[in-house]
């Protein structure tokens, strides 16, 4: 009996690490380059390869604490306004995670 109270506390708690390992980046859905140990990639969403890279650059971010608490605007138009830019001509993007627990994501929208 003794062995079966161990050995159901040890499904438990395997059970409990994987259900939480990585729940932050859960509020990223799509995001690449995604693991549970430690994430920091960059990437684009919008590349126009008719123009040239904007003189200006504004970043709106996310972040997300257990995938429970997500707070920030990483919207295109809200980050685009607040850098003082009408016309965007690339979206990038970054995202981190650290070990499931905390997550960021960036919108970086350059334009005139």
């Amino acid at each position: 009996m003794h062995l079966l109270r161990k050995l159901s506390a040890v499904a438990v708690l395997c059970v409990a690490t994987t259900g939480l390992s990585g729940c932050a980046g859960i509020a990223f859905p799509g995001a690449i380059g995604f693991s549970s140990l430690y994430t920091n990639t960059t990437g684009n969403n919008f590349v126009n390869e008719q123009t040239k890279l904007g003189s200006k650059s504004g970043e709106g971010c996310v972040t997300s604490i257990l995938g429970l608490i997500t707070t920030g605007d990483a919207g295109v138009h809200e980050t685009a306004r607040k850098a003082n830019i009408n016309r965007v001509t690339h979206i990038d993007y970054r995202f981190e995670n650290i070990l499931g627990f905390y997550a960021k994501y960036c919108a970086i929208v350059y334009g005139e």
